[in-house]
């Protein structure tokens, strides 16, 4: 089972959007496996901030609810992060990860992609 793969990161200036993707395949029962994004900001822990499960059910931390969105497609086997009205303060790594959807730890985890937001 392959890792995640992210893409999409890169620099953006303050109020501005990225969609940030990921590959999500290789999983011998892909509806068995849920995905989730974090990040990790400089000087913090790494934080969850969107999970998906495969009733497309979300759930976002409140740092980006209402700004970003999680969404999964299961023809593609991708698994997307969209960031609109993105701020300074969101700059960071940025990671998929997966996870058996009957457990709550994550499993598999991508190399990350950087966000760079400019004031």
């Amino acid at each position: 089972q392959a890792p995640p793969v992210e893409s999409g990161g890169g620099p953006v200036q303050a109020g501005g959007s990225l969609t940030l993707s990921c590959v999500a395949s290789g999983y011998p029962t892909k509806w068995a496996y849920c995905h989730g994004w974090f990040r990790q900001r400089p000087g913090y822990e790494r934080e969850e901030i969107a999970d998906i499960n495969n009733a497309q059910q979300t759930k976002y931390s409140d740092s980006v609810r209402g700004r970003f969105t999680i969404t999964k497609d299961y023809v593609k086997d991708m698994v997307y992060l969209r960031m609109n009205d993105l701020k300074p303060e969101d700059t960071a790594m940025y990671y998929c990860a997966a996870r058996r959807c009957r457990e709550s730890t994550y499993i598999r985890w991508g190399q990350g992609t950087q966000v760079t937001v400019s004031p």
